[in-house]
């Protein structure tokens, strides 16, 4: 069976490659189809493979300013030809899954989220667009979001990486999802616990909570800089991104760089390690799903996260972290509040074993499941054995008399 999977864009490693790297092992001789790729900036995993790229890797600045495509990626998608694959898995977030295929080829589109920008932070967008730019993204982004509900009747069935993600493919494509969960390394987390560099940490820094994540507004790392500030709780920020020297000034402006410290862009077992010995992982932001904060549940620390989008799959309140109802300052400092008093409350095993649901081979069986099944449903109609003339010989001839 040949097998393509189709990816927005590869410049960078989030959570959406590590999908694409599980998708790559139950299919390991794939071929990965995307819109622009630099193959310095994701993994040698990645890197290696075979990679096909449309018309726009070919476009000027395509590695760094593909967004700036978006309104050609929809044209570009259906100059693919795959006429020689039997599965195509599409990888959505950006334009993905707008592909052409055979009437026997069974198309699965595992969506992240449909794209934010066209749908549901549309008006935040436009607001933080300058005047040229909302003058060419009203007509575009018209014309994209017809383009996205038409290209999704293309696809035979959808995973979804959350129940909410679930409920906007339902609102916006009018399309069911089973929900799958997407990947985390929640064993590499927990085993890295006995790691020295862990005790160090702990020994060096003290007690202090931690944020990681790239830094760019809508992560909202300035409400946990500033619940720490008028707290006078110990932060760290781990992680790099454009909004980091706004969120230095800030801390600045607040007099709290004694209380927050940006350790910047960690490597991976550095990070692990920071899980492990932080008192709890703060998550302000409004995530499709959010993958830190069950790596930080896999090491046995609490989530105080926003209680919206893929965390109310992931972080049961009082249970294994602590949700909160606003997405204000006042908000997570009630939130520590209510953390600190319970402290004694959570058992870091029951945290990890909640964190053992995201494990990757749970993703790797149910995906592989729900591959199976869509083969079976997209082939059963066209094969000869489900015709209507192999079991019943004479519709042929009737077919002929009338």
């Amino acid at each position: 069976m040949k097998t393509a999977i189709i990816h927005y864009w590869l410049t960078g490693m989030g959570g959406g490659e590590k999908v694409l790297e599980a998708l790559c092992r139950i299919w390991p001789e794939a071929d990965i189809y995307t819109h622009a790729v630099d193959r310095n900036a994701i993994s040698p995993f990645l890197a290696q493979r075979s990679i096909r790229t449309t018309f726009i890797q070919s476009l000027p600045f395509a590695h760094k300013k593909h967004r700036f495509y978006l309104p050609l990626m929809p044209l570009a998608l259906e100059q693919l030809d795959l006429r020689a694959y039997d599965l195509v898995v599409s990888s959505e977030s950006g334009p993905a899954k707008g592909v052409l295929t055979r009437a026997d080829t069974a198309h699965i589109c595992y969506c992240h989220s449909p794209m934010r920008y066209l749908w549901d932070f549309y008006q935040d967008y436009l607001e933080s667009a300058g005047a040229i730019a909302r003058f060419f993204m009203r007509p575009a982004f018209h014309y994209l979001r017809m383009w996205d509900t038409a290209s999704a009747a293309r696809v035979d069935a959808f995973a979804a990486n959350s129940r909410c993600v679930a409920a906007r493919i339902r609102k916006h494509w009018r399309r069911e999802a089973q929900v799958i969960p997407p990947p985390v390394a929640v064993e590499a987390v927990a085993a890295a616990g006995s790691a020295p560099e862990c005790v160090r940490l702990r020994e060096k820094e003290g007690p202090f909570y931690l944020c990681a994540g790239r830094l760019v507004a809508y992560k909202r790392v300035d409400i946990a800089i500033a619940a720490c500030a008028a707290r006078k709780r110990k932060l760290i920020v781990v992680g790099d991104g454009e909004e980091r020297k706004r969120l230095e000034d800030m801390a600045d402006a607040y007099g709290a760089r004694e209380w927050v410290r940006f350790a910047g862009r960690q490597e991976t077992d550095a990070l692990y390690a920071y899980y492990h010995a932080c008192e709890a992982f703060l998550f302000p932001g409004e995530e499709d799903f959010g993958i830190t904060p069950v790596e930080a549940m896999a090491a046995g620390k609490p989530v105080l996260a926003f209680g919206r989008g893929g965390v109310l799959d992931s972080v049961r309140d009082g249970e294994s972290g602590v949700l909160f109802p606003e997405q204000s300052a006042a908000s997570l400092q009630a939130a520590m509040a209510r953390f600190e008093a319970m402290r004694g409350a959570f058992e870091p095993d029951a945290i990890r074993a909640h964190a053992g649901r995201f494990a990757e081979r749970r993703f790797l069986k149910d995906f592989s499941e729900l591959a199976e099944r869509t083969l079976q449903a997209v082939r059963a109609p066209l094969s000869f054995n489900a015709c209507s003339c192999a079991a019943r010989p004479d519709a042929v001839g009737e077919q002929s008399h009338i």
